[in-house]
């Protein structure tokens, strides 16, 4: 649940680029959804890695975390090299954590963190789950959102792999608008120059 004066999260079914979503209109008015060390904790615990605490220095890692994985994907995404530096961060915090991989009843894998979970055990399942999308791991393909002011970097896992939103209903939705908006304006024109 949002807490009040924030604003919501967007999780997707992909960990690692819901984590990089926290950051969200990297090309427009960027919105911060982790501004606090409490904000990333309620983050982890709706995300199904529940951490009891966390402080400026483990968020300002989050935070790295994340933008490294943002680098990596687009790079992935663009068909460009990785930045060897975002390769490395990815590659400590996946080092770094604790966590173990259980096997639900319904067959799935889901992620286990100790009785005295720390952030960085969290981020470690977040750079683990990176590193299988972009390795290729998982079947699907790194793509970028065709939004002018998002861009950000999704794991496209539709059938035909030609998403071109990172979520229909916000970045999607808002295009369609847009467009539409544009149509109406130019057949408002087109009828006034007709009648005039």
């Amino acid at each position: 649940m949002p807490a009040a004066g924030f604003p919501d999260f967007r999780l997707g079914s992909v960990l690692a680029t819901s984590f990089t979503a926290t950051l969200t209109e990297r090309q427009g008015d960027a919105v911060e959804r982790i501004p606090t060390p409490q904000r990333l904790v309620d983050w982890l615990a709706v995300s199904g890695l529940a951490v009891h605490s966390c402080t400026t220095a483990q968020l300002e890692l989050a935070r790295e975390l994340r933008e490294s994985i943002h680098a990596v994907a687009t790079a992935a995404a663009t068909g460009d090299t990785l930045p060897a530096t975002a390769v490395q961060v990815i590659n400590d915090c996946s080092i770094r954590g604790r966590a173990a991989a259980i096997l639900t009843p319904e067959g799935n894998r889901q992620w286990r963190l100790g009785s005295a979970s720390r952030v960085e055990d969290a981020l470690g399942v977040i750079a683990a789950d990176a590193i299988d999308i972009i390795s290729g791991e998982r079947d699907g393909r790194m793509a970028l959102c065709a939004s002018p002011t998002c861009r950000a970097a999704f794991f496209d896992t539709s059938q035909s792999r030609t998403r071109k939103w990172c979520e229909m209903n916000t970045c999607g939705n808002r295009q369609k608008k847009a467009r539409f908006n544009a149509n109406q304006r130019k057949n408002d024109t087109a009828v006034r120059t007709d009648a005039g």
